[in-house]
């Protein structure tokens, strides 16, 4: 069994950072997944993709909303990704996911991920 454990979230002012992490683990071997994606929801909103990473060439993308502000990286040795979050704004509130799968598919669409984790909320205030 896959878990996706996140850890990171919180509450700050506009302007300030969060740094989100996201471990896989698994019962009795390790999960090498091909990418992982990390999402948020805002109340009454559908869930957006914010960053991904594919592990193999650790090619990285972005929302729009996002660029320039947000970074995503990888640990190999711990099997964690990372979101750095910088110059947060009110609209970056949130519950925020990680997804991870070993196919093939695209980093922004949830429907292509097998695995989540449980959420972690993010809030900026203005």
């Amino acid at each position: 069994q896959v878990q996706l454990v996140e850890s990171g979230g919180g509450s700050v002012q506009a302007g300030g950072s969060l740094r989100l992490s996201c471990a896989c683990a698994a019962s009795g071997y390790r999960y090498s997944y091909n990418r992982m994606g990390w999402f948020r929801q805002a109340p009454g909103k559908e869930r957006e993709g914010v960053a991904g990473i594919y592990t193999g060439d650790g090619s990285t993308y972005y929302a729009d909303s996002v660029k320039g502000r947000f970074t995503i990286s990888q640990d190999n040795a711990k099997n964690t990704v990372y979101l750095q979050m910088n110059s947060l704004k009110p609209e970056d509130t949130g519950l925020y996911y990680c997804a991870a799968d070993r196919r093939w598919g695209t980093w922004s669409n949830p429907d292509s991920y097998n695995y989540w984790g449980q959420g972690t909320q993010v809030t900026v205030s203005s």
